[in-house]
């Protein structure tokens, strides 16, 4: 006989929570690669290129008026005709030197989250003529607080501030279907691509969260940021006094298959020149008839975040929709391999902030201003909300710490069954499934107030959303002699299940999100 120390889980039931409603708009396809910035670059080329989704009429100098203009929209409701742009990512492999694009997979999806501020049912769609920029091009650190973060209870005033909910409304989320899920907005930073190869086996999810408090007057500002502001939460939470009025949440995903170079010696880069993720950014312009988005915010309030759901959208299954090229970027390469980034963009990987207009020419793609630092970060899983759940406040962003205890992670998984990413490729098409949940613990009775939790998740029952919250105990039990383990089952069709991925843009719990 023996006797073994191990941990065990138990589940509370706490109280019930107010579900808010969301949809995720789809686009599917891009709309262009292109060095335009509307925002940043007006009526001139863009410094750094991007990939562009939505409205047909994007170009150099858009607006509001232009975009209602284009004959398509490259998103699945054809009402939106808004322009959605971040930059891509790129590998720059190490023995040539040379740039290739990394491929997009699905497009990208756009989540419209409605949240209302507290006490407040109220909610604004976005003005006419409205734009917004979320994250800064030349960002080469973090400086927002510990990583990963603490639980949002616990942010000091420092890690609060305008500033450090910025650079905290990113996210890098590990892709790997065979394990559970990590948590949106986890991770602030690109891993580096030894990570990326022994742990991201179905690519990289980027995230970006946009301001969702309004200023109530103005539709832009000088650097597209001051007339907005984050909630003291990054999502939800408390607008500030100086920015009172609660607009639609507006949050990105975009997958990228990074598992194509595995075992290729070099590294990845976005196409602003920055390879560690800390300058990753995104804008938008309103592209919706204001009244029509009210519209839909007010009576869309399905908590299934399907389109399909909500009766006024018109919805496309899928749109070639292009954008009209500049002629002076007609012929410039996007795609590579190439000698430099689009634009000639100089690669800076910090940790000072980097130089506008920095160059490279193209006998020195190589050329980096040093080589980038960013953490590690080990996995965390989140707690899966399934496609057949509804949505919850807080359950989109935050995942635990790899420090707590992780009910998901009692065995682990041999490389041998994963096969190469490459294997969904085909399929571009999100699906509306999402990964099994964890197998539901035993429930308990209810813990003291003091007691405390060492992670969060949800369960949904009809409109009510009941928050579980975890806690450890200390079991002393006797085992026998032999013992016997529990065997891995292998799932017997891998493709169909990463091919159901929806993009993979689940929904994934944990202190916040």
């Amino acid at each position: 006989m023996k006797f073994s120390t191990t941990t065990q889980v138990v589940a509370l039931l706490s109280s019930v929570l107010t579900v808010d409603a969301f949809w995720r708009m789809p686009c599917r396809y891009r709309s262009g690669l292109a060095r335009i910035d509307p925002l940043m670059n007006p009526g001139t080329l863009g410094t750094h290129e991007h990939a562009i989704h939505g409205s047909s009429a994007f170009s150099e100098t858009s607006t509001t008026a232009d975009l209602l203009t284009g004959d398509c929209t490259s998103c699945q409701v054809s009402q939106d005709k808004s322009a959605y742009w971040t930059p891509s990512l790129y590998f720059q492999n190490a023995a040539t030197g040379e740039f290739q694009i990394v491929e997009q997979v699905g497009g990208m999806l756009a989540y419209y989250l409605l949240y209302p501020n507290a006490g407040n049912d109220s909610l604004s769609a976005f003005p006419s003529g409205f734009q917004m920029i979320s994250g800064s091009a030349n960002r080469r650190n973090f400086t927002a607080g510990p990583v990963p973060d603490p639980p949002k209870s616990d942010w000091t005033a420092a890690e609060s501030t305008q500033d450090a909910l910025a650079q905290k409304a990113l996210g890098f989320n590990c892709l790997n279907y065979a394990v559970a899920a990590e948590g949106s907005l986890y991770r602030h930073f690109l891993p580096d691509k030894a990570y990326l190869d022994a742990n991201c086996l179905d690519g990289i999810r980027l995230e970006l969260m946009f301001p969702s408090c309004w200023n109530g007057v103005d539709i832009d500002s000088a650097n597209h940021k001051d007339h907005v502001a984050f909630p003291n939460l990054v999502m939800t939470g408390t607008c500030p006094d100086t920015h009172p009025v609660r607009l639609v949440s507006l949050f990105y995903e975009t997958i990228f298959n990074t598992y194509a170079f595995a075992g290729v010696d070099g590294q990845f880069v976005l196409s602003n020149g920055d390879p560690t993720g800390y300058g990753y950014h995104g804008d938008f312009i309103m592209g919706w008839d204001e009244s029509f988005l009210q519209e839909a915010v007010d009576t869309c309030t399905n908590a299934s975040g399907e389109i399909s759901d909500c009766a006024l959208f018109t919805i496309q299954e899928g749109s070639n929709c292009n954008i009209s090229m500049p002629s002076a970027l007609a012929n410039e390469n996007y795609i590579g391999p190439m000698a430099t980034l689009p634009g000639s963009v100089a690669i800076q990987s910090g940790p000072n902030s980097a130089t506008d207009g920095a160059t490279a020419s193209a006998t020195s793609g190589a050329v980096t201003t040093g080589s980038a630092v960013v953490p590690t970060l080990s996995h965390s899983a989140g707690s899966t909300i399934a496609s057949t759940d509804t949505f919850l406040p807080g359950g989109v962003f935050k995942g635990q710490a790899s420090s707590s205890f992780d009910p998901s992670s009692s065995s682990s998984i041999p490389s041998s069954s994963i096969p190469s990413s490459s294997s969904i490729l085909s399929s571009s098409s999100p699906s509306s499934s999402a990964p099994a949940t964890t197998t539901a613990p035993v429930y308990s009775p209810a813990a003291s107030a003091t007691q405390d939790f060492v992670a969060t998740s949800y369960s949904t029952s009809g409109a009510e959303v009941l928050e579980v919250l975890w806690v450890e105990e200390t079991v002393t039990v006797t085992l026998s002699a032999v013992e016997t383990a529990t065997p891995y089952v292998r799932r017997s069709d891998r493709k169909r299940a990463a091919a159901r991925h929806l993009h993979r843009h689940q929904h994934v719990a944990g202190h916040g999100h």
